[in-house]
């Protein structure tokens, strides 16, 4: 008898959560995407939804696709992209415009995003490759070195991104097992610095011409002294929130995202807020928290240390730029430009955070039911690490 085909395989938690949040994406974008489609895309607000519905069209075909994928493939083509990304990224320094490249065509995307995903898969591939030296602090540093390179290529275009990049990374080496001493003390030394950098920034960022360091340090002093008289993005995002109150105006009665560019990308969790209010702002925030609950839960289940680092640092990546959008857009943070995953609308980012999502699902089909311990240290690491890692 042939084995029937599970077209939607993988968790059913993580595919419910995945069509309500892409359901709430679409409803957010037809609201908030008027002015940025004429004044930026040279297009009518309802081609550039439908643009958006295309994209996320076709992202559902590739989740489908890559969770039918043995998840042991991605190690060996993590390899290849981690050295595709270094040579995109460095190429926006020279042929690119801010952060991103452009294509033939009107095509663009960010190199920044590729780099997300290929990090965190080419990192829990090494990490599993030095299992058996993870004590050492040789590798923690060796470990170290190519979150260190793509991180330094981001920083200058895109700080926000690198920070959010390196945090995942560096949380993942703390779930696979490197020298706990030294990643503690490692921490203590990233506070310390992103505290001594936040003064800096604040004090002199818009002062000197160092990358984008005026731009930064427009924005720390933006947060904390906010002129309420001046029409910005961030002034109209709180503006946005004050309005909807709890239960919010209404879908499609938006009056702020309609004089944003930025609405339906950068701040579209305060439009979400104003027209349909903090109860469903709540609800949003707890689908990303179930989805980093199922990570944390398919972690503990996943048969192989590769699959679990690679859930653990997609679904730590995935919160926390959720977290930092919300924070950004409710005033709780300083302007980042980081959009939310799976519901602001954009190319390079819905696909990127898309195929993290069809990773997911294609490591949840391969667990044990039996609660299995984390990340344990096994006789014959070696033999083993090479298998999973793909070799």
């Amino acid at each position: 008898m042939k084995r029937k085909l599970n077209i939607l395989a993988g968790d059913t938690a993580l595919w419910v959560i995945f069509f309500l949040i892409s359901g709430i994406s679409l409803i957010a974008v037809y609201s908030t995407i008027g002015l940025s489609a004429i004044s930026e895309m040279s297009s009518s607000p309802s081609a550039a939804f439908f643009k958006h519905l295309v994209i996320v069209l076709l992202t559902y075909v590739a989740i489908i696709i890559l969770s039918h994928i043995n998840y042991r493939f991605f190690s060996k083509a993590s390899k290849w992209l981690f050295y595709i990304s270094i040579v995109l990224l460095i190429l926006v320094f020279f042929i690119g415009k801010e952060r991103w490249l452009y294509l033939p065509g009107g095509l663009s995307f960010q190199p920044s995003e590729i780099a997300k995903i290929a990090l965190i898969v080419y990192l829990a591939r090494a990490i599993v490759k030095n299992r058996d030296n993870l004590d050492d602090p040789r590798t923690f540093y060796y470990l170290l070195l190519p979150v260190a390179v793509i991180c330094l290529l981001i920083a200058p275009e895109n700080l926000s991104t690198a920070i959010i990049i390196f945090m995942a990374c560096y949380i993942m080496l703390f779930f696979g097992g490197v020298n706990k001493k030294l990643w503690w003390k490692g921490m203590g030394i990233i506070l310390a610095v992103a505290i001594v950098g936040f003064i800096f920034l604040y004090l002199f960022g818009d002062k000197i011409s160092l990358f984008r360091s005026s731009t930064w340090g427009h924005r720390l002093q933006a947060w904390l002294h906010p002129n309420p008289d001046e029409l910005t993005q961030e002034n109209m995002a709180r503006m946005a929130v004050a309005r909807g109150g709890f239960f919010g105006c209404g879908i499609g009665t938006t009056i702020h995202g309609r004089l944003m560019t930025q609405a339906h990308n950068d701040f579209i969790y305060a439009i979400i807020i104003e027209e349909m209010g903090a109860f469903v702002a709540i609800i949003i925030f707890l689908l990303y928290a179930m989805l980093y609950f199922c990570c944390i839960r398919l972690v503990w289940k996943c048969k192989g240390t590769f699959g679990q680092l690679c859930v653990a640092g997609l679904g730590t990546l995935i919160f926390l730029q959720a977290a930092i959008h919300m924070g950004v857009s409710v005033g709780a943070f300083p302007v980042t430009g980081q959009t939310l995953p799976f519901i602001s609308a954009g190319g390079s980012s819905l696909l990127v955070f898309l195929g993290a999502v069809g990773v997911l699902l294609n490591i949840s089909r391969y667990t044990d039911r039996r609660r299995a311990p984390l990340f344990p240290r096994r006789k014959n690491a070696g033999e083993e690490s090479e298998a999973e890692a793909g070799e």
